[in-house]
């Protein structure tokens, strides 16, 4: 059998081509003699750590970021261990290339650079069928799943079954950041359709040529895949990833009581941020309940970090509507007041007596809000007017331009800081480089989602957690800040640096486990030390024992 327990050891050139069990050229001699692969590989056998050293050296000769994506997905297709082992020799560096914001482009163009398949793609047409389908996939002990419908990828919209770059790319980061085992990992598309014309019209387009389904079929859809995940994968979780808010919000009210599961665009993305604003605090000395944020956009991102601010708020004093009252929500009609007929039931709780008003620096004039949140997906809102607006009321204004990828960003970093004489503390959803300004050098943050959904994995992982609850994820936002160190904060830097994003995410993972086994949560029994028992489970890429 193989390590992972599920087919017998290959053995020549197809031993080769197991992503899994492949070593390439770092197969040893008497390895190659036993395992029928002698004349298939140059004479000299390798080291992991020359390897890595080849595939640095590759992908320096690259001119653009796309082409170090394919690369690197090749690789992943052909050595799953050295992939691994690539990413974790400096994960600064290669996180932007297998996430955002290279997957952006990557999805654009999926159908076109498509080079080999990886995860599974559900479509509508197999509905009725899907626990056996599912079945199909060789390994038996998933533990993750993320999974989208391809309907809102990033900020670019409805990509249809292009929009597995995010899974795969997702699920490579619960691996490289918290040491998940890979391959307890799965990406997975359900293709029900794209409304997309563009797509629809282009010969290499490879889903479902229909408009996207709606309705009691859509949602019998998911109910079977759910159920179908449950019973062929009973210790999963089930990460939902970039669907349109019609559906994100329901699925997520629908089934994270009854399973493991959470949305990370919604609940990820809020742990992030109020991360990012327990991290501001550091640098302003100010309360968190003495904060109001105003958020340009109003969909299922913009609730959900409002929501967990207000939850973290409770946790410091006030009561749930005062805490409510203090986040305020701007969408393309302008202000959310009580008064406006086009209120969805999730934007409620944020929608509060005020006058109409259709301006945003207006609104920041009116409300006078400590942090400004852009999860609208449009580029450029927060410009010259929204900054200097902000700077006037505040000393030290909270500049968090959220939406991904870089090209939607509401502003950049360099635009933040010049328009606020260098007073904003800012955090985008991109990265963007430093800025020197009047002979300061400031470090923006990444507001990445990256420093909770890998944590939040190992978390489940080491727990055998029955649910993932709202209170885990202010636990993982305050156990980010608290890694933020004086150096950090000195340039403006409010998040842990990406370089330490391993030691980060499992310092995260244990405080999200202790919360686990405190609730009652987990399926295994406490250890006596939560930290050791995490790092003894994390996944370090070393080629497998054959």
């Amino acid at each position: 059998m193989s390590p992972s327990g599920t087919l017998p050891i290959p053995t020549g050139p197809s031993l080769l081509h197991n992503p899994a069990l492949n070593r390439g050229s770092a197969f040893s001699l008497e390895d190659r003699a036993r395992l029928g692969l002698e004349g298939f590989l140059p004479p000299v056998a390798d080291t992991l750590e020359t390897q890595v050293a080849r595939i640095h050296l590759q992908l320096s000769v690259l001119d653009n970021d796309l082409q170090k994506y394919l690369l690197l997905s090749d690789l992943q297709a052909r050595n799953e261990t050295l992939f691994y082992a690539v990413l974790m020799s400096d994960p600064a560096t290669f996180m932007p290339l297998v996430y955002t914001p290279t997957v952006g482009e990557a999805c654009q163009k999926y159908d076109h650079v498509l080079r080999a398949s990886r995860g599974m793609y559900l479509p509508i047409t197999f509905k009725g069928r899907l626990k056996e389908v599912l079945s199909h996939w060789p390994q038996k002990d998933v533990r993750f799943i993320v999974v989208t419908d391809g309907e809102r990828i990033l900020g670019l919209g409805d990509l249809g079954v292009n929009g597995m770059g995010i899974p795969v790319g997702k699920l490579a980061l619960y691996s490289v950041c918290a040491g998940v085992p890979p391959e307890m990992t799965l990406p997975i598309t359900l293709d029900v359709g794209t409304n997309n014309g563009t797509l629809l019209d282009d010969p290499l387009y490879l889903g479902l040529r229909q408009n996207r389904v709606r309705g009691a079929e859509y949602d019998e859809f998911i109910a079977e895949f759910v159920a179908a995940v449950t019973e062929l994968y009973p210790l999963c979780c089930l990460q939902w990833e970039d669907f349109a808010n019609i559906n994100a919000v329901p699925i997520l009210e629908r089934y994270r009581d009854a399973i493991c599961t959470y949305n990370d665009d919604i609940q990820g993305t809020a742990a992030v941020a109020v991360a990012g604003i327990y991290g501001a605090l550091k640098l302003s000395g100010e309360k968190l309940t003495d904060q109001t944020f105003l958020f340009l956009g109003g969909g299922s991102a913009a609730t959900g970090i409002a929501e967990l601010i207000s939850q973290a708020m409770v946790l410091e004093g006030l009561s749930i509507d005062e805490a409510r009252a203090r986040n305020w929500l701007f969408d393309v009609n302008g202000l959310m007041v009580n008064s406006r007929d086009d209120i969805a039931g999730f934007q409620k709780p944020f929608a509060h007596d005020h006058a109409p008003i259709n301006n945003f620096v207006e609104a920041i004039e009116a409300i006078r809000p400590t942090g400004i949140v852009g999860v609208s997906t449009v580029p450029k809102l927060f410009n010259q007017a929204v900054i200097e607006a902000m700077s006037k009321i505040n000393a030290r204004p909270i500049i968090f331009p959220y939406s991904n990828p870089t090209s939607r960003s509401e502003c950049t970093a360099e635009e933040a800081y010049k328009w606020s004489n260098g007073q904003a503390i800012f955090a985008s959803g991109s990265p963007f480089p430093p800025v020197e300004l009047d002979g300061k050098r400031f470090v923006p943050g990444q507001g990445n989602n990256v420093y909770i959904f890998p944590a939040m994995g190992m978390a489940v992982l080491a727990t055998q957690a029955t649910r993932v609850t709202e209170d885990m994820f202010i636990v993982a936002a305050k156990a980010v800040a608290e890694q933020v160190r004086p150096e950090d904060l000195e340039v403006g830097l409010i998040y842990p640096p990406q370089r330490d994003i391993r030691k980060a995410s499992l310092h995260v993972a244990a405080r999200i486990a202790e919360l686990i086994f405190d609730k009652g949560l987990a399926r295994v029994p406490r250890p006596d030390d939560i930290e050791a028992h995490i790092n003894e489970l994390a996944y370090i890429p070393r080629y497998p024992d054959l």
